[in-house]
């Protein structure tokens, strides 16, 4: 680690803003060494202000019926190897329950663009989750809408609402996705939900498809003038059925890096150790938690949903990816300092 690097990672728990060509610095000067630097200072930062607290959300996938094309996704329109389902109401409900006795104050609902779930099914549905658990947070990761929608959603009782910007970038952006999905209208829809109220989370691929040191410079400094409530990055694993199926899958250790300058950034984020980590690497959530995040997210759904809902190639649905598996996840987060607790785990305030 240059002394240079060094300081700009003490800049930027000093300052929460550095300038876009220092992002690109820090980037650029990415090694073993720096990286265990960052990730101490943000474990620190993280415990300053959450403890040894980890927090859990119950992950309900509840349909992979999109109508995008997005060139990486498994569940993209024109997969026709994939296997489509859609859970009911009733199902959902059920892995809410599920998830209610196994210790999860937070449920997470998180699907394709499927055009079934329309304001006049998703509303009364969201009602009926707040009034039977309303010690509860409900979170939506549902894709674009319509500000209306969002709003409607929001006054049924949604708490947060997760979606990726996926690049900063607008020409990364048109290179990943099809030409029905715009960088302006993702844009649109991350400003729509901050000024309806909603705690938002945005989030990145790192190492997606012609991704340059530049591009995850913008995206740092999307998410420190964003200021998001939540923010999920993980490494780009291709799946079979895209274009990029022959792609190299993204780095653990540079997602590693990154959790920790978003941690120095804003540190009461809401910081997701995800489950790409750990399907690409056996220790990646722990290294996830290591590096500053504070939130997991195992699996509420169905056994046969989990097996469907594959935006990735070999996605990890066993073990203590599972929500079944809590006891096995605690065992492996304690083994590193670190406590899952039972809490709704809303962001702190600085």
């Amino acid at each position: 680690m240059t002394e240079k690097t060094k300081n700009l990672i003490d800049k930027l728990k000093e300052s929460r803003s550095l300038h876009l060509s220092e992002y690109k610095e820090l980037i650029e000067g990415y090694t073993r060494e720096s990286a265990s630097y960052a990730a101490a200072v943000a474990l620190a930062e993280k415990k300053r202000i959450y403890g040894d607290s980890v927090f859990i959300r119950g992950l309900i996938e509840i349909s992979n019926i999109c109508k995008n094309d997005c060139n990486y996704c498994g569940i993209r329109k024109s997969n026709t190897n994939c296997s489509r389902y859609r859970l009911c109401e009733d199902e959902i409900l059920d892995c809410c329950r599920h998830g209610y006795d196994l210790g999860f104050r937070t449920f997470v609902l998180q699907g394709g663009e499927d055009g079934y779930f329309t304001d006049a099914v998703l509303i009364p549905l969201i009602k009926n989750i707040k009034k039977e658990f309303p010690d509860c947070a409900l979170t939506l990761s549902l894709g674009e809408r319509s500000r209306e929608s969002y709003s409607a959603m929001f006054e049924a009782g949604a708490d947060r609402y997760l979606l990726r910007h996926e690049t900063a970038t607008r020409e990364h952006y048109e290179s990943l996705h099809p030409s029905s999905l715009s960088f302006e209208n993702r844009m649109r829809c991350l400003k729509d939900l901050k000024e309806i109220g909603y705690q938002v989370g945005c989030g990145f691929m790192v190492g997606s498809p012609g991704q340059t040191a530049e591009h995850l410079a913008r995206d740092l400094k999307f998410i420190e003038e964003f200021s998001p409530h939540m923010c999920g990055i993980g490494p780009f694993i291709p799946h079979k059925d895209t274009q990029y199926k022959n792609e190299k899958a993204g780095s653990v250790e540079l997602s590693c890096y990154l959790l920790s300058l978003i941690r120095l950034i804003k540190p009461s984020v809401l910081l997701p150790a995800t489950t790409a980590l750990g399907t690409l690497q056996e220790d990646g959530r722990e290294r996830g938690i290591l590096s500053g995040a504070n939130v997991v997210m195992p699996n509420l759904s169905p056994e046969d949903a989990k097996a469907k809902y594959t935006l990735y190639d070999n996605k990890l649905t066993k073990g203590a990816e599972s929500a079944e598996a809590l006891d096995e996840l605690r065992r492996r987060l304690s083994a590193i300092g670190a406590e899952v607790v039972i809490a709704r785990g809303d962001m702190a305030s600085q």
